[in-house]
């Protein structure tokens, strides 16, 4: 990551911020990352997604209502189906990085020097 540090751009500098803190508090949830890794792929409806995501319709409404409206994802209606896609691909592209690596370090606890870690804890 580009460090930024211009002294004339402390405005922009904070909304960067504010903006990456955002999208990660949208993308804060292993729900939501569930989602976006359901819908990789292709996009789905709402019954495929929930036979695919343990939780209920109504919580899988509210969570892709907000991915949505974050425009993470995009959706459209077919009939009384509801088809929901990604539609930022770098957000999954984000998503993707950070979870391959947890994983890499879940799978080889030893492999990978704690410097380099981003996951705080092993489980």
């Amino acid at each position: 990551m580009q460090q930024l540090t211009d002294t004339d751009a402390v405005v922009d500098k904070n909304r960067v911020f504010e903006l990456a803190a955002e999208l990660f508090g949208i993308l804060a949830t292993p729900t939501r990352l569930r989602i976006l890794n359901a819908l990789c792929d292709k996009e789905k409806s709402v019954s495929e997604l929930l036979a695919e995501i343990d939780t209920t319709q109504p919580n899988l409404s509210q969570h892709l209502n907000l991915l949505y409206r974050a425009g993470v994802l995009a959706k459209r209606k077919e009939g009384t189906q509801v088809y929901y896609r990604v539609q930022s691909e770098q957000a999954v592209a984000l998503c993707r990085t950070v979870c391959t690596q947890i994983a890499i370090e879940l799978d080889e606890p030893g492999g990978v020097p704690t410097s380099q870690r981003l996951s705080p804890r092993q489980n």
